[in-house]
C-alpha cells in the first residue's frame, strides 16, 4: 500500500529506511511524548522496521515511512495500526498515528498524512471507526486530531503519561 499527498509520498517501510527511523527514534524532542525510549542503536531501529513489516503480514496496515517529495527525505511516519493489544480497553481497532523530525513540525504534514490515512481507512478498508490517542501534554497532536473531527472519549494512562482518547466515525468525517 503507498499513499500519495500533494507534498507526500507514505510507503511501506524497507529495511534501507533503518538510519531515517533512527534519527527520528533516537531524538529525545520527538520521543517526548511518545512513551517509548530514545533509541541508541541503529539496530533498535532495524528491528523497529522489522516489527512494522510484520504488521503489514498480519494485519493488512502498519504505520507508512513519510517521504517529503521535494527532497526525497524520510521525515517521520504516519498511518494506521491494528491494535492487536488492548489499549485503553480497545482491541482489533485501527489506530490512527503519527511523528516526524522536529524540524518538519508545524507545516502541516501530520494533518497531511492523516487526512490520506483516514481516507484510505473509511473508502479502502471500509471501516466506521477510527482511534488516536495523544499525550495530555503534547498541544501539537491534539490540535491536529481535534481539527480533524476526533472526539474526546476521555483520558487513560499509557506507560505512565496521561493520554486523550479520541475516535472518529466515519459518518462524522468531513473530508470523505
Amino acid at each position: 500500500m503507498q499513499l500519495e499527498t500533494n507534498r507526500l509520498i507514505m510507503r511501506p517501510f524497507e529495511e534501507t529506511d533503518a538510519e531515517g527511523l533512527f534519527l527520528l527514534d533516537s531524538n529525545p524532542e520527538v520521543m517526548k511524548y511518545v512513551g517509548g525510549v530514545v533509541s541508541t542503536e541503529i539496530e533498535q531501529s532495524r528491528q523497529m522496521i522489522e516489527f512494522i513489516q510484520n504488521q503489514y503480514k498480519e494485519n493488512g496496515v502498519g504505520r507508512l515511512a513519510v517521504i517529503e517529495k521535494s527532497s526525497n527525505i524520510l521525515i517521520g511516519w504516519s498511518g494506521l495500526k491494528y491494535l492487536t493489544k488492548e489499549i485503553n480497553g480497545m482491541k482489533n481497532v485501527y489506530e490512527l498515528g503519527y511523528r516526524f523530525l522536529p524540524e518538519y513540525w508545524g507545516k502541516g504534514y501530520a494533518t497531511e498524512t492523516a487526512i490520506a490515512a483516514l481516507s484510505y481507512a473509511f473508502n479502502e478498508i471500509k471501516t466506521d471507526i477510527v482511534y488516536a490517542m495523544a499525550v495530555t501534554e503534547n498541544a501539537g497532536s491534539n490540535h491536529v486530531l481535534r481539527k480533524l473531527g476526533f472526539e474526546e472519549l476521555g483520558t487513560f494512562l499509557d506507560d505512565g503519561d496521561l493520554c486523550y482518547w479520541y475516535k472518529l466515525e466515519k459518518k462524522n468525517y468531513k473530508q470523505n
